[in-house]
């Protein structure tokens, strides 16, 4: 019995954190999609390597994610306003509990974060 509690409430929890990735395949196929926080960051790194080697680039449309491939293409869909951009994952982070992505400054004043700073998102991973 307090094995299925603790069973529960765990599927709860991770339910209930709004970092859930599912795959939208009818027998299969299709996009991989990932639900949560997003976040920016820019000056402060730029020309500092990131993780995959490169020179961070504010400008350039990149993000950091924890454990996707580097080169990754990644679109980005704000849940706030609908607006979306396409990344290329060349960093890790974020290193937030709650959030799933970092987006260069670029990439997040595509989709109207910037004075936000923190939004929620959808990630659609697409190669």
């Amino acid at each position: 019995m307090k094995l299925r509690i603790f069973t529960i409430l765990l599927l709860v929890a991770l339910l209930g954190s709004g970092c859930l990735m599912t795959r939208n395949r009818p027998g299969g196929g299709g996009a991989v999609h990932q639900t949560g926080k997003a976040s920016w960051y820019g000056a402060a790194f730029q020309g500092k390597p990131t993780a995959s080697g490169e020179p961070f680039n504010m400008n350039a449309l990149t993000a950091a994610h924890r454990n996707l491939p580097f080169g990754t293409q990644v679109r980005v869909t704000n849940q706030n306003n609908g607006r979306s951009v396409v990344v290329r994952i060349n960093d890790r982070g974020p290193f937030i509990e709650g959030r799933i992505i970092d987006l260069s400054r670029a990439a997040a004043g595509q989709i109207g974060m910037i004075d936000a700073g923190v939004v929620p998102v959808t990630l659609e991973i697409l190669n």
